[in-house]
């Protein structure tokens, strides 16, 4: 195939309109296109009055190598080879017990979904509910503040990312990252995320896209267990050999794929108490900002702001602070709102999420700062994990203790100052906010530098340091603050043989689509080391 890149269309140009722009481009006729496909869409609003689409194409024609010849002096034209499809080898090591994964989150789902379509028929172990239950849990939760800590935002089917703005973006360049979008539209997601600039599936659609993934690998004879929280390992001569599920029953496993996410603290406990080897890792924390949509899409679109091809718009923005730490957007939610996300009584965190649709009144951002294990305070492997819970229970008590969450206008927080009431702004976070000083819930470096960071980002995005910008505390899940550590080459735990850290709550991933691909190259190594017979 010829890969085709620099191709443009006005906001106003239909994306059927690609097909002629193909044609001039190479100087074809029409029956010499034998077919075409988009494998990237970006937007250049660099000029606000000029703002255009533009478009990286995969074509095949007739007598490709000729046009290639004829057209060499341009860039924008050059063979591309696709990526086929790997076939996973299988190992020698006897089996014996069916492989069990921990966790039904991407990395969970997509190692479990791996080692089905390969006739591995894994047990799939969630502490959590299943979606349908889950989502009745959650919005229960937000209604009446009255926590199940065992279905909410952090622990159930999807994981913690079935309630957010289902971003697929990434930064790792694994060609697993297509396999990973194909199957999320194989099981219902938007066609279009294969080649966005910016792919996502909001919360509403992805629901059904993870029910879709489990059934998909229940079909495949993988057994699928909800409310199944494995509260103990035990091991033999340095291998993992059972586990405990709700501190009663003993499941009897070899090869267990450990994917339980960034907020199951009591799992890493576990893992600690089983031996298992975990370090320190760096994360971030801060809160959550808010400001109507239509600022952010006048400020990136101008006057085409309200264009109905561009949808709500986004940032991301980042600042180095004169103390040397960074400061800097993430997860940014267009649209959406700021949700309550806490999975454990008397500790308050927040998060982001959107609908497929980013249609709400505002948009959302986390604003978080860089946490060293310096600042830890403590050279134990879950001193981190200790750090956020200490500013999740200070949220919980400034905001009322009863999951109300404290809020700030951002001119009062930069200033230092106490006005005692929101702006024009209103909050979307759900059961009920408390006006307060959010420097009380933040560690000093922290309120430092995301008060230095909303002045300088200001200069950088109009209106984001508008007075009346909504700031909601605390978010601290940003990550993992925890590495479970493993063999560079087997990636099994390099304490316990047969466990098999994997994902962003192992220390692997930081999101959808970085989870699912170190689960699938779990997954991989199990098959490439285990027979069947």
């Amino acid at each position: 195939m010829i890969r085709v890149s620099n191709i443009k269309l006005s906001l106003d140009e239909k994306i059927e309109s690609i097909e002629e722009k193909i044609l001039r481009k190479l100087r074809l006729q029409r029956d010499e296109l034998l077919e075409y496909r988009i494998a990237r869409e970006s937007i250049d609003a660099r000029k606000k009055g000029n703002i255009s689409f533009v478009y990286t194409v995969d074509v095949r024609i007739k007598n490709e190598e000729t046009l290639i010849k004829r057209l060499a002096a341009d860039k924008d034209i050059a063979p591309v080879k696709l990526e086929a499809e790997s076939i996973v080898a299988r190992g020698s090591v006897p089996l014996g017990k069916r492989p069990v994964v921990i966790g039904m989150g991407p990395a969970g789902l997509f190692a479990a979904l791996a080692l089905a379509q390969n006739g591995y028929r894994p047990v799939l172990l969630e502490r959590g509910q299943d979606v349908e239950k889950r989502t009745q849990d959650v919005e229960h939760f937000w209604s009446t503040g009255e926590l199940s800590e065992e279905s909410n935002v952090q622990f159930g089917e999807g994981g913690a990312g079935a309630f957010s703005d289902g971003k697929l973006t990434t930064r790792i360049k694994d060609p697993r990252c297509a396999r990973v979008l194909q199957e999320l539209v194989n099981a219902g997601a938007p066609e279009e995320i294969i080649y966005s600039h910016r792919p996502h599936v909001g919360t509403d659609i992805l629901k059904e896209v993870v029910r879709n993934i489990r059934l998909k690998i229940q079909s495949l004879g993988g057994e699928v267990r909800f409310g199944a929280k494995v509260s103990g390992l035990k091991t033999e001569k340095g291998a993992i050999r059972a586990l405990t599920i709700n501190d009663a029953e003993e499941l009897e496993c070899s090869c267990t794929v450990l994917a339980i996410g960034h907020s199951a603290r009591d799992t890493y406990e576990a893992i600690y108490d089983a031996g298992a080897e975990l370090m320190q890792k760096p994360f971030a924390m801060g809160l959550r900002i808010e400001h109507p949509q239509i600022v952010i899409n006048k400020a990136q679109y101008g006057e085409h702001y309200s264009h109905p091809r561009l949808g709500a718009a986004d940032y991301k923005l980042t600042h180095s602070c004169l103390s040397g730490r960074s400061v800097y957007t993430f997860c940014m939610c267009p649209g959406g709102e700021v949700i309550a996300s806490s999975s454990s009584k008397g500790e308050l965190v927040v998060n982001g999420m959107s609908y497929h649709a980013r249609n709400g009144e505002n948009s959302n951002s986390a604003l978080i700062v860089n946490v060293e294990p310096a600042d830890f305070g403590s050279a134990h492997p879950l001193a981190g994990m200790h750090f956020q819970q200490k500013y999740e229970r200070l949220a919980f008590e400034l905001g009322g203790s009863n999951y109300y969450a404290p809020v700030q206008k951002a001119g009062d927080f930069v200033n230092n100052v106490d006005s005692g009431s929101l702006g024009g702004v209103k909050t979307t976070y759900r059961p009920g906010t408390k006006y307060s000083d959010l420097r009380r819930c933040l560690p000093d470096f922290a309120a430092e530098a995301i008060s230095e960071g909303i002045k300088a980002m200001g200069r950088k995005l109009k209106g984001f340091s508008m007075e009346d910008a909504v700031l909601t505390g605390v978010e601290t899940r940003s990550s993992a603050p925890v590495r479970i550590v493993r063999d560079q080459q087997t990636l099994e735990s390099s304490s316990v043989r047969g466990l098999y850290p994997a994902g962003e709550g192992a220390g692997y991933a930081g999101g959808i689509v970085s989870a699912a691909v170190d689960g699938m190259r779990v997954a991989e190594k199990i098959i490439n080391t285990y027979s069947l017979e």
